[in-house]
Order: structure tokens, then sequence, then C-alpha cells
């Protein structure tokens, strides 16, 4: 079983999908500001739906961006931070059909091993001190 994150915008999908790539379920919401706190509630709920553990995984696809930095970091961190936990193959995507081209590359056998997010620009990041 794969499971697919997309968190670059408020709104954050997986997707869980087949060994072979099918798309067995989704969820997607509104996640705002509250994603690094439902996220991995989220992924478990719909292996929870299906009557599978994280031990059911064998491999994570993860948009890579580009989009919103803390969307993506967060994103990231939870990917590969399953991917290194589980012992399981990792790979990263980038624009239309990202959970589909994943899949391909994780049914074909690669991983990225570790995935970097790709922001799209220079993060904006507020400096302490500075006021608006």
């Amino acid at each position: 079983m794969i499971i697919a994150l997309k968190t670059d915008t408020s709104v954050t999908n997986l997707v869980l999908l087949n060994a072979d790539g099918s798309e067995l379920d989704r969820d997607q919401w509104e996640s705002g500001r509250q994603l690094s706190s439902q996220l991995l509630e989220h992924i478990h709920g719909l292996l929870q739906r299906h009557h599978r553990s994280w031990e059911a995984l064998t491999g994570v696809i993860v948009f890579r961006g580009p989009g919103s930095f803390t969307g993506l970091r967060i994103g990231v961190t939870v990917a590969n931070t399953i991917a290194y936990a589980q012992g399981i193959p990792i790979v990263g995507t980038m624009g239309e059909g990202w959970a589909e081209k994943g899949s391909q590359r994780l049914v074909a056998g690669e991983s990225d091993t570790q995935v970097l997010p790709h922001y799209g620009a220079d993060a904006n990041i507020t400096k302490p001190g500075l006021s608006a």
C-alpha cells in the first residue's frame, strides 16, 4: 500500500494506492494553519478506514513543489519520516499527475531515499524584530 501526500496549499490531499499504483481511497480537507497537528491523524484515519496499520505501507509519494513554504516543509518532513521509520522507498514528484508519476516510479523500483522540497522561489520569512 502506498501513501501519497500533497501539502502545497491550504487544501491538503492524501491518496491511498494499492501496490500496483491503482487508487484505493483519498482524503482532502482544508488544513489551513493546522496542517502540522492534523496530517498524521488524517493519514492514520485513512489507513484505519481500510483496516490497515503503518506497517502495511510499502512506499511514500510526496508532492515536492512548488508551493507554500510551510506546507511543503511539513509534508516533505512527514513523508521522509514515514519512509525512514518504516524502511520503505520514497519518491518526490512535481506538476500535474504527481501521484500517478510517483506510483509509476515506485512500481519501477525507484526511490529518492530522501526528498527535498522545491519552493519555486526564495522563502518569504519574516525576520525577528522587524515589524510590518
